[in-house]
């Protein structure tokens, strides 16, 4: 079966639900998790190249921030359910390449994720993210309602 579960977070309430759901299946079956945080780049035109250079700095400060919150969520639940538990800020502006790219270089063989994030519904069934997922990774995917 499944030895180490991908879990992907955004810190909305579905994806809590899906955190919960993703350690108790890892519980039942024995798995370790990573839980996973995607952050976009930070984008943005200036003529002043001072006021970039701040708001750059607090944008990743304030990633940063959402990310150790979002991933802390995930490691509590997963240290009180007594499952292994790893965890990862990735950057990148499309999140489903973050979330791929983790299982692979973590070596997880599912990824456990929520139907929906924060964007709301962007699909008439499945979030976007959540169908990119589906679409690209060649890991096996469980998607959470």
């Amino acid at each position: 079966m499944y030895k180490h579960i991908l879990i992907p977070t955004d810190g909305s309430a579905l994806s809590e639900e899906a955190v919960r759901q993703g350690v108790a299946f890892a519980k039942s079956i024995n798995a370790t998790v990573t839980a996973v945080t995607v952050s976009p780049s930070f984008h943005t035109m200036s003529m002043d190249t001072m006021m970039v250079s701040d708001t750059r700095e607090q944008y990743q400060k304030d990633c940063e921030d959402r990310a150790e919150r979002y991933l802390a969520f995930v490691r509590e639940i997963a240290r009180s359910s007594g499952v292994p538990c790893e965890s990862a800020h990735v950057v990148n502006d499309h999140p489903y390449e973050g979330i791929i790219d983790t299982a692979r270089t973590k070596g997880c063989d599912l990824i456990f994720m929520a139907s929906h994030g924060r964007k709301g519904v962007a699909a008439l069934v499945l979030g976007s993210e959540t169908t990119k997922v589906l679409t690209h990774s060649k890991i096996s995917t469980l998607v959470c309602r």
